[in-house]
């Protein structure tokens, strides 16, 4: 007997914005958020999401909507989905949920997605000090594959994947959160040696009231008013999942979530066409409206059967992920080598973090060369298929990281030759790239040997 089509529980009109919606939205994590929507182990259930900005990035020319974007509105997720057993009974704390991704897309009608690089007043990303310009890319698809007007000669197969899958932290968890994150902001920049060479700023995205949304708690109230001042920002990744950005959680794929609150409250949202490893320009993904179909199951007290608290408390603990078997085929990179030493030439200590900016501006540097604008190969870096590795961690002092580059996505050879670089047709200048002035007075980093 054929299964039933997946039923829809979380519908999105492109027409609306994303507080309009028939189900609220959210874009915050906390325990009393309610759930808008129940479904039971093995069913096969469709949800959708609107972009991780709720439409804020226009299909246009103009990156003013990405120089004066508010990013205290972001992610705007779909859910709390409420979890229960055949028998009506509840995912409770302590329990693995398991999440399948039976398949995934861009919502019909709207097949295209955004690329961009924060203006660095304005969150900036890993390079914010290179590149501190709003920069923005459209891309179109067709079918599996992209392609970019503002970056010609590429084109690529997407692995499409949700950015974000979480479940509601508890109370206890949620403290953990904002103490640890708060300590970390009181510091400032000055406690951090690596502040000192990667400048994305704040240090962390505390609680705020601005911009939050809560679903079906109504703004104003003072149930709103309390909860949003606690309910932890959704920026980073955490214990319970969250904005793990992981590029390869596709058709087939299966997250492992800890369980904190009855129920789980399952959420998702911020769903990329493709990916880079690292994302490094921060809104660095193809950005796009989507859906999921899931299927959940729950491991009764699956957090003590396989998982180890990696911390003081028995909510220290972080997800599994398994890899589907929907990957695209590259048989040829180029691979880019980054250590632990800073443009001005300073050695630092394993730090494998510098060592993969490094890898990346060698990248950026190197493709440069083939007739692209810098923050042309910045963005494609950061939303293209490539791979990024550690790969030396104990050789003191350098880490080593390395940025693997399929060659194939390009329509010219970018392998050195004994002949000069190529300098033909097929390399395109756009000197029309959305972008905006930076208009602050932060000091730029520069490369004195990088080329112009």
């Amino acid at each position: 007997m054929v299964r039933p089509t997946p039923r829809l529980i979380v519908p999105i009109d492109l027409k609306k914005k994303a507080w309009e919606q028939k189900l609220p939205l959210h874009n915050r994590w906390h325990p009393e958020i309610p759930a808008v929507a129940e479904i039971k182990t093995s069913e096969v259930f469709r949800v959708e999401m609107v972009d991780w900005t709720g439409g804020a990035i226009s299909d246009d020319n103009s990156a003013l909507d990405v120089k004066t974007l508010d990013p205290s509105l972001v992610h705007y997720l779909s859910g709390p989905i409420r979890v229960v057993d055949p028998d009506g009974n509840p995912a409770l704390p302590g329990d693995l949920l398991v999440v399948e991704i039976c398949n995934l897309g861009p919502l019909p009608g709207d097949e295209w997605g955004f690329t961009a690089i924060f203006d660095r007043e304005n969150g900036g990303g890993f390079l914010t000090d290179h590149f501190p310009r709003a920069t923005k890319a459209i891309w179109y698809f067709e079918g599996i594959y992209a392609y970019s007007p503002h970056i010609p000669g590429v084109r690529f197969p997407g692995l499409t994947h949700p950015g974000i899958v979480g479940t509601a932290p508890s109370v206890e968890l949620l403290n953990i959160w904002n103490e640890r994150e708060s300590k970390l902001q009181e510091a400032g920049v000055e406690s951090f040696k690596l502040c000192e060479v990667l400048h994305q700023r704040p240090l962390a995205n505390l609680p705020t009231p601005k911009g939050c949304v809560l679903g079906k708690i109504k703004e104003g109230s003072p149930e709103w008013e309390r909860i949003a001042r606690e309910a932890a920002r959704t920026i980073p990744g955490r214990e319970n999942g969250g904005n793990c950005d992981i590029k390869n959680l596709s058709r087939g794929s299966k997250v492992y979530l800890p369980v904190f609150v009855e129920g789980a409250n399952l959420s998702t949202g911020d769903m990329h066409f493709s990916q880079g490893d690292g994302e490094v320009a921060f809104c660095g993904a193809i950005e796009m409206s989507g859906f999921l179909q899931l299927k959940c199951e729950i491991i009764r007290d699956g957090m003590k059967k396989y998982l180890t608290p990696m911390g003081p408390t028995p909510l220290h603990v972080n997800p599994i992920f398994e890899i589907g078997p929907v990957e695209p085929r590259f048989s040829e990179w180029l691979v880019f080598e980054g250590i632990s030493v800073d443009e001005s030439g300073r050695q630092h200590y394993l730090d494998a973090t510098v060592a993969y900016k490094r890898a990346v501006l060698n990248a950026i540097d190197y493709l440069s060369r083939f007739g692209y604008s810098k923050e042309q190969v910045y963005l494609l870096l950061s939303c293209c298929p490539c791979e990024g590795r550690i790969s030396g961690i104990v050789d003191t002092p350098n880490a080593v990281a390395t940025l693997a580059i399929p060659i194939a996505i390009f329509d010219q050879d970018i392998r050195p030759k004994i002949t000069n670089v190529p300098t033909g047709p097929r390399v395109v200048r756009n000197p029309g790239l959305p972008q905006c002035s930076y208009d602050g007075n932060l000091p730029t980093t520069k490369n004195p040997s990088a080329t112009t």
